[in-house]
């Protein structure tokens, strides 16, 4: 079951963040996904199942072979999420910066 959080736990680790940048370039396969890493195919295999049940990607059967690639809206939960923090962010700097524009406008008045 995909969360936001299950999302952000899977995406915490850097070798998972690096597998779905790949997928993001198409589809590929555990032994492709796990070339440029300095540890086993089985290590790789359990960073994929943790994308996998995270639903950010998912693996269709190919004879021996499972191609992994990203899952249909994987990443509209964290989107969302980071629009609506965004925009908090974004507020409060203006009110911030209204704030700081009168403190200057008080000092320049005295």
């Amino acid at each position: 079951m995909r969360t936001l959080d299950t999302s952000f736990a899977a995406l915490a680790d850097p070798t998972r963040r690096a597998i779905v940048a790949r997928l993001a370039a198409g589809e590929a396969t555990v032994m492709e996904l796990a070339a440029p890493f300095a540890m086993s195919q089985p290590a790789v295999s359990r960073h994929i199942k943790v994308l996998e049940e995270a639903g950010l990607i998912v693996r269709r059967v190919e004879g021996s072979k499972r191609p992994c690639r990203l899952a249909e809206g994987a990443a509209d939960d964290i989107w969302e999420w980071m629009t609506r923090f965004r925009e908090a962010l974004e507020t409060n700097y203006r009110r911030l910066d209204a704030l700081l524009a009168d403190m200057d406008h008080d000092e320049e008045g005295k």
